[in-house]
């Protein structure tokens, strides 16, 4: 078992989008394993590699029954239904929030062979292909948040005990919630 800490709130790999994987050698598979053990300990749904400090477009999951990683992936939305829910995230430890996300949508990434693979989710699956995408384009979910829980869940940040006191910064996804940021 290869756990590994978890940057938090404030890391500056936490705000880079992270580089596509080109090579899918013993490095990408000793990543994807460090992944899975690290979300596994940690008890999280997802986990994505910038979270580790690792600025790559790899991320796993277990969540609604389903598990994996995905490499390189990309999301589509299925319908118009939205879900306005409870999300909280690794590196922002002890905190969630309620925050907007499609309820249904497909992803297709790699897996750590190089084969292509197809993942649809709806519910918390959804949430957590979103939530880790926006990890690996240097989005957290509190900039989903609406501008008030934003503002509040900033203030709650600063107070964390495992805050290093670094300023917060709100970035905008490129992945578009029906014309809401």
């Amino acid at each position: 078992m290869t756990v590994q800490p978890v940057r938090l709130f404030g890391d500056p790999v936490l705000r880079t989008r992270a580089d596509e994987v080109v090579d899918f050698d013993k490095e990408l598979h000793t990543l994807v394993r460090d992944l899975w053990d690290t979300m596994h300990e940690q008890g999280g749904a997802g986990l994505a590699a910038p979270q580790l400090g690792v600025g790559l477009r790899v991320f796993t999951y277990r969540c609604d029954g389903f598990e994996g990683h995905l490499i390189n992936p990309g999301w589509e939305v299925v319908g118009e239904q939205m879900q306005d829910g409870p999300e909280g995230c690794l590196s922002i430890p002890g905190m969630t929030w309620d925050c907007l996300r499609h309820q249904h949508v497909v992803a297709r990434g790699w897996n750590m062979h190089g084969d292509p693979v197809e993942v649809e989710g709806t519910d918390l699956l959804a949430r957590c292909i979103q939530h880790e995408t926006d990890h690996l384009d240097g989005v957290l979910f509190v900039d989903r948040l609406d501008a008030e829980t934003r503002k509040s869940a900033l203030r709650e940040i600063r107070h964390a005990d495992w805050f290093d006191g670094q300023v917060p910064v709100v970035k905008e996804s490129p992945h578009p919630l029906f014309g809401k940021r």
